[in-house]
């Protein structure tokens, strides 16, 4: 069945499929709760520190995790003012409508079969499910890096009622250069495969509340509006790596914004042209801070 899985996924396009075990997950435990103990947690994470590593309290009977990488790197454009994943589009509809045809494929061969399939917003550590996959090892910048793609994928997994044979964690980790950890804008990579959110550039450029003279400062010091590229950049398993081979995120390629553009039209507006693409989310408004916030001068 694992076989017919994995083939059935290279037809849609999927080369990275990988099985995680159904848990739970209690060496993840002992992370989860050191990050709670320094204050790592965002409001984008679960509060539910059970459910972020028991699969079976999301989907009752869970017996394995489908984990799949989309790879969404298509080379590095010199005017671009937003980050690399935001280039294409919206790659949470795209990633959503792979599972769905996945779990519809296993649903018309397996008796019974149940799931749940996410992108994101899941309850579990996309990241860890993804090592645990054996589909990559961890950055110090604690950035899931695989051999062909480096650290340019997205990550999603669905959650089943089926026994597929976990595969295994691959057995190395990155090669510690320590490049990220000097060129962090808001030096927010300790060097322990932590990294310290309310520290990070990309974490910064999506907060809606107000930002603090120290979030500006280390907003300021690159030139992306939304999300930050930097520790991706300088790190030598993302040389030489393989272009995307995905065409969903070749296509309808956005990577500058226009400060006059978005400044001229309506938040509403700004939804209608932008509702397909991963910045839009967090609005006209936040969009517009960090133009005037990177460059005092935007027009």
């Amino acid at each position: 069945m694992k076989n017919n899985l994995k083939r059935f996924c290279l037809s849609i396009g999927i080369e990275c499929v990988g099985i995680a075990s159904s848990g739970p997950y209690y060496d993840l435990k002992k992370i989860l709760e050191k990050r709670v103990e320094v204050g790592y947690n965002t409001e984008f994470e679960n509060k539910e520190l059970q459910k972020r590593i028991c699969p079976s309290l999301t989907l009752e009977g869970a017996k394995s995790v489908i984990v799949c990488l989309f790879p969404y790197y298509v080379g590095n454009r010199e005017d671009a003012n937003i980050s690399k994943y935001t280039y294409g589009l919206d790659y949470h509809k795209i990633v959503e409508g792979k599972l769905k045809q996945i779990g519809i494929f296993l649903d018309n061969i397996i008796e019974n079969f149940e799931y749940k399939a996410y992108v994101d917003s899941g309850p579990l550590v996309d990241r860890y499910l993804a090592y645990k996959a054996g589909l990559g090892f961890y950055g110090v910048n604690s950035h899931l890096i695989t051999d062909k793609y480096g650290s340019y994928v997205f990550i999603g997994y669905i959650i089943n009622n089926y026994p597929f044979k976990p595969d295994e964690p691959m057995e190395k980790t990155c090669i510690q250069c320590r490049r990220c950890i000097k060129a962090c804008p808001g030096s927010a990579i300790p060097g322990d495969f932590t990294i310290n959110p309310f520290k990070c550039r990309s974490y910064i450029s999506q907060k809606k509340v107000e930002l603090s003279e120290r979030d500006k400062e280390i907003l300021k010091k690159d030139k992306l509006l939304f999300g930050c590229d930097i520790c991706q950049d300088v790190c030598p398993h993302n040389k030489s790596i393989s272009m995307t081979n995905m065409d969903e995120f070749k296509d309808n390629l956005l990577t500058f914004l226009s400060y006059d553009e978005i400044s001229n039209i309506s938040n509403k507006e700004f939804m209608r042209r932008y509702k397909d693409r991963a910045f839009s989310w967090r609005g006209k408004k936040t969009i517009l801070r960090n133009f005037e916030i990177i460059d005092r001068n935007p027009h």
